[in-house]
Order: structure tokens, then sequence, then C-alpha cells
């Protein structure tokens, strides 16, 4: 079996994954990922010609643009359901083999990377979960759901031991569970509402990452997915674009605090990326419709696209990067 890796982002890596939480525990490959690639041709100079014949898509037609056709689901939203189906690269993304022999815990995410991850996913998710451990397991490797609410301190802390005791250790974190529903106006967000974004996306990420450092050890990676919300907050984000800017500085002053230990820490800051969070109250109907047309690219980004930063972050080859937050925006901006 191949031991490349996959993408960190089959549902979430920007966010899909809210208040209840729980995880994959996996060792594990998507198929197109798990391709060992060709042999390398006999001619010195065929891989020069190859790389110069390889097809170089328009990366702004390459996935759906907008208009969009109006639809919506009960949060937190199934990928399975949306149209277009987002491409969380199943079949696209193709494994570097950087992250052989890591085990990792993610959160809002029903995906698998590298060799062994631990996966969160709502309990209304669990169609999409039940995909992602299928691809997982036709490619050799393990897959435990374990899903929870990570909320709540103690079932995180059981879910990073669950993570440590299940795959024999812990090399990356990736905080990337989130709740966004937009409010039109601050009086309409209710306190609970307020409370369950902050437990969400910024106490679950403190609780799962204090619960982790005992098992990390150098060469440990962890990273957060933020986004362009914490340095161009939206009118009608407020709560979700206050986390955001909570989870970037955590990013920072983190990595200051781990360096010494030979631990990386830093972020991924999504721009529009087209997940479940849009169709289950993350937008307006109206903003929907043309979700990601105001990007210089003229289209949302797709699942897929973010997978390769997420792997360079968690890889050893970035043993320079960290307290670094990486955009990925369409060209609307970097943090």
């Amino acid at each position: 079996m191949d031991n490349n890796d996959t993408p960190l982002s089959r549902r979430g890596m920007v966010g899909a994954a809210a208040a209840g939480a729980g995880m994959i525990a996996a060792a594990a490959a998507q198929p197109a990922a798990a391709q060992t690639p060709a042999a390398p041709p006999a001619a010195a100079s065929a891989p020069a010609a190859a790389q110069a014949a390889a097809p170089r898509p328009d990366p702004r037609s390459r996935f759906p643009r907008p208009p969009f056709q109006e639809q919506t689901q009960p949060f937190p939203g199934l990928a399975g359901r949306m149209d277009p189906r987002p491409d969380h690269g199943e079949t696209s993304y193709r494994g570097s083999g950087r992250l052989a022999g890591r085990k990792a815990l993610i959160t809002g995410g029903d995906s698998g990377m590298g060799r062994a991850a631990a996966i969160s996913y709502l309990p209304d998710e669990e169609p999409d979960a039940r995909e992602v451990i299928d691809l997982i397991r036709r490619e050799g490797r393990i897959a435990l759901a374990i899903p929870g609410d990570i909320r709540d301190e103690a079932h995180c802390r059981q879910m990073v031991a669950t993570a440590v005791q299940g795959l024999g250790g812990l090399d990356i974190v990736v905080n990337n569970a989130s709740r966004q529903q937009q409010r039109g106006s601050l009086e309409e967000i209710t306190s609970e509402d307020f409370d369950a974004t902050m437990k969400t996306n910024v106490y679950a990420m403190f609780w799962i990452t204090k619960a982790a450092l005992p098992h990390l050890t150098p060469g440990a990676a962890i990273i957060q997915t933020t986004s362009e919300q914490a340095y161009d907050p939206s009118a009608n984000l407020v709560d979700y674009a206050l986390t955001k800017a909570a989870e970037m500085n955590f990013t920072k002053s983190l990595a200051k605090q781990l360096g010494p230990k030979g631990i990386r820490v830093n972020g991924v800051a999504p721009g529009p990326i087209w997940t479940p969070l849009q169709v289950s109250g993350g937008a307006t109907m109206e903003k929907l419709k043309v979700f990601g047309g105001d990007t210089p690219l003229g289209r949302p980004g797709q699942p897929a696209e973010l997978a390769s930063i997420y792997v360079q972050l968690a890889a050893a080859d970035a043993s320079y990067a960290t307290g670094q937050i990486y955009g990925a925006a369409g060209g609307s901006g970097q943090p």
C-alpha cells in the first residue's frame, strides 16, 4: 500500500462542522491520493517535456461558478445533498507521501490525512462520515468513528485520549471545526447563539490543544483553520468573525510559546469555499446564489483546493514555518 497523504478537506478544513462533533480515527488515504505516481521515463529529457505538455487548468473555470441554484438544508448540512456537490479531492487530489507515518487529530472534517488520523464530525453528518470511512477502509487503513460534542470540555479531553490510544500517538492537530450562522444585526444574535459559536470555535480549540500538548514531541504541528473573516469581517457574521480573529491570535501567540519546544503552530485563512456551511445558515439565499462571484477568480473555492496547504504545513519540509497564517481566498486578500 502506498503511503501517500490525503487531502485535509472532506467536509471541513473551512469550518463546516459545528457544535456537536466526534471523530474518525483512521489510518487512511483516499483513492486518488493512494495511487502510486508513475515511474519516470527513461529518457533524461522526458520529464521536462512531459511537464511542458501537462495541461494547466484555468483557475477561473476549473470549478463551478455562480449563479448557484437556491437550496437550503438544516444545520449543519450534508455535502452529499449539495448542488453542485463540493469537490473534496476524492478523485482529483494526489498525495505526495510527505505525511507517511504521521498521526493526526482533525476536528470538523470527514476525511483522512496521512497514515493515521482522528477526524471529528457531527452526529447529523453520519452519512458523509460513513462515505469517508468506506473510502479509508478501501485503501487498507483503519477507520474508527466516534461522534460527540466538542462544546463539552470532558469530551474534548476524551477525544484526544481516544485518538492517542487508537493511533499510537499524535503528531498533528488541526483545529478546524467551526460554527457559522449569519445574522443581519447584532440584536438578532442570542446569547445561546453567541455561546454556541464561542464554545465550538474557541473553547474547543483551547481544550483540544491543551489536552494534546503532553503527547506532542519536537516535529509536531498544530494548524488552525481561521478565515478571511479574521481580518476582513462581514457585517452579518459578527460573532463568527470575532472567533476567527481569536483563532488567528491564538496561533501566533502559541507559536512563540511552543517554538522553543520544536512544535510548529500555523493557520489557514480561507475565503469563500463551497461547503454545507453555506447552505445551512452560513449565507443568505441572496448571497448563496452569487457565492464567491465577487472574488478576482469569479468563483468560490473547493475544499480540495485547500488540501495542499494543510499538507504543506503539516509536513516536515515546512520546518521553518511557524506563527504564519496562509491565505486562500481567490485573490480577495491575504491576512
